[in-house]
């Protein structure tokens, strides 16, 4: 566990020193939602039933984003090879990569998320939905782009092939997400849909970092 708080905190480090790495997400996921209106009706109602699915739409791309680099720098210079060679588990590198990747990408775009559900006129009933589902569907979105991440970290210019291969697994956390937001707009209950987010999520902690760790032994005995 020490090699992974290192490695933990080195990312964290080299995030502090580029804030380009969490600050492009997060300026794209602000301008996705403030041009929105501009380019449909921009009637108050019918934003306000819009809005959450908006707001996942863009927080869903902006992570999209970040995701390229986050192990393609390990693989360039060495590190992972370093760290098979060391007899470390990879499933707990691959879980403290997604964490520091949801600390730096998802975290902050649950924290500005309420600034624009009231740029889009949001309901007051959704912001505790809209909040609660950005806390508990990011990480599931750092977890499986972790996955998508490690198959193309040996591809130049991957960005858009893990695309391809992550938005269909996107797809339930959208949905689940956005349902959950419109029905606390319209006063029905959405625990349900949280229940499936965290069902989702716990699932994804269990299995993804497997996934990750066999893809990387693939790119490395390339």
């Amino acid at each position: 566990m020490s090699l992974v708080l290192a490695t933990v905190k080195r990312d964290f480090l080299l995030a502090a020193r580029n804030p380009g790495e969490w600050l492009n997400p997060l300026m794209f996921f602000l301008m996705v939602a403030a041009l929105f209106p501009l380019a449909v009706d921009p009637d108050p109602k019918f934003l306000s039933k819009i809005a959450g699915g908006v707001i996942w739409v863009a927080a869903l791309l902006a992570t999209l984003l970040s995701l390229d680099a986050l192990f393609k720098a390990d693989v360039e210079d060495g590190s992972l090879e370093q760290w098979l060679a060391s007899g470390e588990s990879l499933y707990a590198m691959a879980l403290g990569k997604a964490l520091v990747h949801w600390c730096i990408s998802g975290l902050p775009l649950t924290m500005m998320s309420p600034v624009l559900a009231l740029m889009l006129n949001m309901p007051d009933e959704a912001y505790g939905a809209l909040i609660l589902s950005l806390a508990v569907g990011t990480p599931v979105l750092s977890l499986l782009g972790a996955v998508g991440a490690a198959l193309t970290a040996g591809v130049r210019s991957g960005g858009l092939l893990l695309s391809l291969l992550i938005l269909p697994l996107y797809i339930p956390v959208l949905i689940f997400a956005a349902s959950a937001v419109y029905s606390a707009g319209i006063g029905m209950d959405y625990n349900g849909q949280l229940g499936f987010l965290g069902a989702i999520l716990a699932l994804a902690m269990c299995l993804t970092p497997f996934a990750v760790a066999a893809a990387l032994k693939l790119n490395l005995s390339r």
